[in-house]
């Protein structure tokens, strides 16, 4: 079924846009064939890999099959958009239209364009994304207090250990107190990958590194991931929490599992064990890889939630269909019932679509402040 939705958009674009080019009819059957064949691209990556998850081919390859890819699909969208526009006309004009040869030249080209830049900005190391989150009774000790969240790195022959390195050197040199992962740091198993996250040994921050789980974790073997995180010097937080204290004031970082470890035979997600023995006046930040549970943390007197998973939707506005599954939340901030959700778009994303048009990702720093008190 999987293989079968991702090759959806290219038997369109063949029906479409390939056959009805005037082109000879070897070089139409030629050209069906070969975007046949770079639709296929997750199915390499099972057979060659072992997952679809973790596609064991050279960067470079990696990147020519999502600029492929992406580029079939923006070609689908884009027919699918002067298909729906001439059947309007024809029934407004009563008339048949034939869609010139030039538009498709140009659909085609744009497309190609587009994926190009997609990737580009996908696979680019992350900006600074600067945000001030106002906290209700935040100790004035912690006003100005600094986070980086990493989230969404997918580790990866395409994400791999320089890129990984250059995030480490950019996230350490803005000096921040804490570093929070919010899972899906990886793709693949330990014995593919070491080399690839071993620069995150040389994370730091005054307050330490904490790790979740999310759900590409689970994907492999979660248990074996998390303690070898532990060996790189982060802390783990699975259905537990931690406090960070600062001249006698307290902020509680709390974090939990992943809504798909019970499919692993693994503890769920867990708030209130997380937050079993925590400070009752301590303002409570979460960290939870999936938005989705946002609402049932508020009822929980969480302040702040940090998440990501969406990858901010990659694509405007694919972005709108992501929200529909993630209870309306993809990217940003949100307020859910007084506590302050932000869906981080992500450091990376996952390497079978590795596009990003309107969405960019992010290494976001966070500073915290007292909220002023109305009227």
């Amino acid at each position: 079924m999987f293989h079968v939705m991702f090759s959806t958009p290219c038997l369109y674009v063949i029906v479409r846009f390939i056959w009805p080019m005037p082109w000879p009819l070897p070089v139409r059957l030629a050209s069906a064939l070969v975007l046949l064949l770079a639709s296929q691209y997750h199915l390499y990556a099972r057979f060659s890999s072992g997952s679809v998850f973790s596609p064991e081919f050279p960067r470079a390859v990696l990147m020519f099959f999502n600029w492929a890819f992406g580029a079939i699909l923006l070609i689908a969208v884009l027919q699918i958009v002067v298909d729906l526009g001439t059947l309007l006309t024809m029934l407004v004009r009563r008339q048949w239209l034939t869609i010139p040869a030039t538009l498709r030249y140009a659909l085609g080209t744009a497309a190609l364009i587009l994926a190009a830049v997609g990737v580009q900005q996908a696979v680019r190391v992350p900006p600074v994304k600067d945000i001030e989150v106002a906290i209700k009774d935040l100790p004035p000790q912690f006003d100005g207090y600094t986070l980086l969240q990493l989230t969404d790195m997918h580790i990866t022959r395409l994400f791999n250990e320089p890129w990984a390195r250059a995030v480490v050197e950019r996230s350490n040199a803005l000096g921040v107190n804490l570093i929070v992962i919010t899972g899906d740091l990886i793709d693949g198993p330990l014995s593919a990958r070491t080399r690839d996250v071993e620069p995150l040994r040389d994370l730091r921050a005054a307050d330490g590194v904490y790790v979740i789980p999310g759900n590409h974790e689970y994907f492999f073997d979660n248990e074996e991931w998390m303690q070898y995180f532990v060996s790189l010097g982060m802390k783990r937080l699975t259905n537990s929490h931690s406090v960070i204290e600062r001249n006698g004031a307290q902020l509680v970082i709390a974090g939990v599992t992943d809504l798909s470890a019970p499919r692993a035979g693994l503890p769920g997600p867990d708030l209130q064990q997380a937050l079993a023995g925590a400070p009752a006046d301590a303002p409570i930040i979460l960290l939870d890889h999936q938005p989705r549970n946002a609402r049932q943390a508020a009822r929980q007197g969480v302040a702040l939630q940090l998440s990501g998973h969406t990858h901010g939707g990659m694509i405007r506005p694919l972005d709108l269909i992501i929200a529909r599954a993630n209870e309306g939340f993809v990217s940003g901030f949100y307020d859910v019932d007084g506590m302050q959700l932000y869906v981080n778009n992500g450091t990376a994303l996952w390497p079978g679509f590795a596009i990003r048009l309107g969405v960019p990702s992010e290494l976001t720093r966070i500073t915290l402040r007292r909220a002023v008190a109305p009227g």
